[in-house]
């Protein structure tokens, strides 16, 4: 088996002996975990990782107490929190916030898909990704890597490399000419001699671009420019990605590289014009506070199931950031909480492994913080996050627990847990129902301003005769709604019927879905449900809400 590209350092490096190892065993599970998709066996990480079943399972117990993944069964699951790593390595970049949204006007103009890239050693990373939804699209996430010579940016990050980068990328071709260490890619069946990526190289330099001309895999092709930073450095490559049944490499090139050199001139005015933002100030943590207490606490609850010096050495990644793109060591220690001699031994760790690069004084994360995750996370659903958190609260109150979206004057439900009781609320995910009789779509419909909600508001019928249809009437129960954070529905669309709804936000603040809990009304009163189920329901909102806000900062995250 060949050996992975994920893994940084070279073959002949050496750990360093103040290396932490318990963090070098976590961050490979991390990556085995990443590279299967984002779930995988207990027993299968023990298979991958080489690593004894006693060491998984207490890494697991500790990524599961950090929120970085869920044990469901025997399975590890990637969770959504995860992506506060990539987060601080793609906020201290920048370019995703100055850049993105010239990309995403790129591709709504062009019907094209677009992306941004940075180098990556040999390699190509995904830091933006404004995917078309056809048929017939793109599968690459944000964090992908692929190797240099499949790809249309590579060329371009190959025109600066030196004699050194270019022996390592000969070294790791003869070692995997197949690429099978790249899992974003298939794999080679008849690998191209090194001669034709250094003469694509030479013709990138001359020209400024450079196309990928099915070189991934039969029908995909790109073309793609570089945009340069104030020292007229290589800061990213933008490209538009397509598939022969709409353009040849050719054509694209003719009809799209025109339009994608006028954005790009677009990107690089903005990076220039882009004022300067103060260094935020290393006495704000980045990472949860009160970590050592944390830690302390964790400890003793789980014992040597929780490994304190893993969760330390992850907490480091999540110092950097927005204002904080390089930090010193004593930054490093104050914005964590920890011991300048821990942090040091945690940053020297990260290092080695590639995470972490240094220069001087300061340190700076790397593309490869990316690869903790964040590609099998980076398409993660609404219905996805909100799953484990219904199932908990169903758990919890013995009754069903939803999640729907507002569609139109319909609410539409994209995630359930139903109970197991013999009288049960029956409803399937994608059924619709009338939102005004409901408490999801009271939720959703309380966060409205009058001119969307008016139109929304007419023409009602009742289902019982408790349902209120009185325009005025309802558009006074939802001003009560949005005041009080929920809404409790009884028996206005069935008889019998009770239900209760809370609101789920966005990073905005701006309502994308509800959560609701439905039972018989013989099961709870309305004072119980206020009492007893209200509490329950909006903390299983805010969870889901927590979720999204990291899932979303960077990534459009579906809400059905």
């Amino acid at each position: 088996m060949p050996p992975t590209h994920l893994t940084p350092a070279a073959p002949d490096a050496v750990t360093p002996a103040e290396a932490v190892a318990p963090l070098v065993r976590g961050i490979t599970v991390l990556r085995r975990l990443t590279e299967a998709g984002g779930a995988q066996s207990l027993s299968g990480l023990e298979k991958a990782t080489g690593l004894a079943r006693s060491t998984v399972d207490r890494i697991a117990a500790t990524l599961a107490r950090m929120g970085y993944l869920r044990l469901d069964g025997r399975d590890a699951v990637l969770a959504p929190q995860l992506m506060e790593l990539g987060n601080a390595y793609l906020a201290a970049l920048e370019l995703p916030r100055l850049l993105a949204a010239r990309a995403d006007a790129l591709a709504d103009e062009l019907d094209e898909s677009v992306s941004l890239a940075v180098a990556d050693r040999d390699g190509i990373r995904f830091v933006h990704q404004a995917t078309r939804r056809r048929a017939m699209s793109l599968s690459f996430r944000i964090g992908d890597l692929l190797p240099a010579e499949r790809t249309a940016p590579g060329p371009l990050f190959a025109t600066g490399w030196t004699g050194e980068d270019w022996a390592r990328w000969r070294d790791r071709r003869a070692a995997d000419p197949q690429d099978r260490g790249f899992p974003a890619v298939p794999p080679r069946e008849h690998p191209a001699p090194d001669e034709e990526f250094e003469d694509r190289t030479r013709r990138a330099d001359a020209r400024g671009w450079s196309l990928d001309d099915q070189l991934i895999e039969p029908g995909l092709v790109a073309v793609s420019v570089p945009v340069r930073d104030l020292g007229e450095r290589i800061a990213c490559v933008a490209s538009v990605v397509s598939h022969t049944s709409r353009h040849t490499a050719h054509s694209l090139r003719d009809v799209m590289l025109p339009r994608l050199r006028t954005t790009v001139s677009a990107m690089e005015r903005d990076l220039r014009e882009a004022p300067a933002r103060p260094p935020a100030s290393p006495m704000s943590p980045a990472s949860p506070a009160g970590l050592a207490t944390w830690t302390g606490a964790s400890k003793q609850e789980l014992g040597r199931e929780f490994v304190e010096s893993l969760a330390r050495g992850l907490t480091v990644i999540t110092a950097f950031g927005e204002g904080r793109a390089e930090l010193t060591l004593t930054e490093v220690a104050r914005a964590t909480g920890l011991a300048r001699a821990t942090a040091r031994r945690a940053l020297i760790t990260l290092e080695h492994l590639g995470h972490v690069t240094s220069h001087g004084r300061v340190f700076t994360l790397t593309p490869r913080v990316l690869a903790l995750g964040f590609p099998a996370l980076s398409r993660t659903t609404l219905p996805q996050i909100a799953g484990p958190h219904l199932a908990d609260l169903a758990d919890r109150l013995h009754d069903s627990a939803s999640l729907a979206v507002l569609a139109g004057d319909e609410v539409q439900y994209t995630a359930r847990v139903a109970t197991s009781r013999i009288m049960s609320v029956n409803i399937t995910v994608g059924t619709r129902l009338p939102a005004y009789a409901t408490s999801l779509g009271r939720v959703m419909l309380a966060d409205l301003g009058p001119a969307e909600r008016g139109p929304l508001l007419t023409g009602l019928h009742a289902l019982t005769p408790h349902t209120v249809t009185d325009p005025g009437a309802l558009a006074a129960v939802l001003d009560r709604v949005r005041e009080a954070g929920y809404a409790l529905v009884d028996g206005e669309l069935e008889e019998g019927l009770r239900s209760v709804a809370a609101p789920v936000r966005d990073r905005t603040g701006r309502v994308v879905a509800a959560v609701n809990v439905a039972m018989h009304s013989s099961r709870r009163t309305v004072e119980e449900c206020v009492r007893t189920v209200v509490p329950e329901l909006t903390a299983t909102a805010g969870a889901i809400e927590a979720d999204l806000r990291v899932a979303g900062r960077f990534t459009h995250v579906a809400v059905a």
